[in-house]
């Protein structure tokens, strides 16, 4: 199971792990693959702690890091705003009244209601890209749209490769003339920000758009016959991330990891209700108040996981209570793949069972062809 990605990066499988948890990505780089820690909630401090972390437990192994890189978004004066003054009257009191219709109480007495921190403009990406710099990374992804030139440039300067994630041929073709070194073919079955093609589909559109960069397939991808199958259309490894929001390191919320445990590929949708942006998650009470007909329009990003935060703060805290209404409203960003995820694995075990399910597949291709 070995493309020319590993030999250029220097890992063992060409399995890329996408996580916001540091420990998942240390797991997944020690089992011969390579963890890719998603930077756009941490905090310059929490980013230079993660990463300072990762670099104890990983040994000099190859690692990377994701930032959030979107072309168009909502300014907010690059401050977090103390008042609801960025937000309309309608969507603040849709929030309130939704919270108060499933009943989730309010935050306790000398808890801070936080606003949430997303690093998406460039002054905020430029810092977190300083620290991840500092570090012995081997990768930088960037998703939402194309890498400023100065992040290529920086990256290359230190034998980094960069990568971004794209859903159609035409942000391959894009990617490609600004000068990234590996594509990302995300398809319509992954988690968080998606497009609308599946990864049958789109894998090989950007494999021959993007002729001769290396492909990454991803979307929907938990087998070890599924990366085969992206193999088989032309792809040089595989770029995962609902897969590990199940294992025994992830940091997913109890109650939203049962979920996922429970759910079939059929109970995800893809909703702007967190992000305002479309982003795949489980489908819950939270996504289907919003695609209500008496619903307004989630806010464009960042506005909108600014608006929604401290509701989902105030959800996250109830969510254990049973039968509450803050459990029926608790989601997270998931794929179809979800329907394969029905147990809790140590991460390095996924990545063996998809090393074994690979190897399983090609010795059966091998008797086909030999027979």
């Amino acid at each position: 199971m070995r493309t020319p990605l590993c030999d250029r990066l220097g890992i063992e499988y060409p399995i890329f792990a996408f996580s916001h948890c540091r420990d998942v990505v240390a797991a997944v780089t020690n089992a011969g693959g390579i963890g890719v820690l998603g930077a756009v909630a941490h905090s310059p401090a929490a980013l230079e702690t993660d990463l300072a972390w990762i670099d104890a437990q990983v040994g000099g192994k190859s690692y990377g890091v994701d930032l959030l890189l979107p072309v168009n978004f909502a300014p907010t004066d690059g401050a977090q705003p103390k008042t609801d003054s960025l937000f309309p009257p309608e969507q603040v009191a849709f929030v309130e009244e939704l919270l108060e219709r499933h009943n989730v109480p309010p935050l306790p007495d000398g808890v801070d209601a936080r606003r949430a921190s997303m690093s998406v403009s460039p002054e905020a990406n430029s810092t977190l890209l300083d620290i991840a710099l500092d570090h012995p990374i081997r990768l930088l992804a960037s998703a939402l749209g194309p890498p400023s030139q100065d992040l290529i440039d920086r990256a290359h300067e230190r034998d980094i490769l960069v990568a971004a994630l794209v859903g159609a041929a035409s942000h391959a073709r894009r990617q490609q003339e600004a000068g990234v070194d590996l594509i990302v073919a995300q398809g319509t079955e992954a988690g968080g920000h998606t497009g609308t093609v599946s990864t049958m589909v789109l894998v090989p559109e950007v494999v021959r758009a993007a002729t001769p960069l290396p492909v990454l397939a991803a979307g929907g991808i938990v087998t070890g016959a599924q990366v085969a199958a992206a193999m088989a259309l032309g792809a040089q490894g595989v770029w995962c991330g609902s897969v590990w929001l199940t294992t025994a390191e992830a940091e997913t919320d109890p109650v939203v990891k049962q979920k996922m445990l429970a759910a079939s590929s059929s109970d995800t949708v893809r909703s702007r209700s967190l992000t305002g942006k479309p982003a795949r998650m489980l489908r819950t009470a939270w996504t289907e108040e919003w695609e209500a007909d008496q619903a307004p329009p989630p806010l464009p990003m960042p506005l909108q996981t600014l608006l929604v935060a401290s509701a989902q703060q105030r959800i996250a805290r109830d969510a254990r209570t049973p039968g509450s209404g803050a459990e029926q409203l608790a989601t997270y960003f998931v794929g179809q793949g979800v329907g394969l995820m029905d147990q809790v694995r140590p991460a390095r075990q996924v990545v063996e069972e998809m090393v074994s399910g690979y190897l399983e597949v090609a010795e059966q291709f091998a008797r086909q062809v030999g027979s």
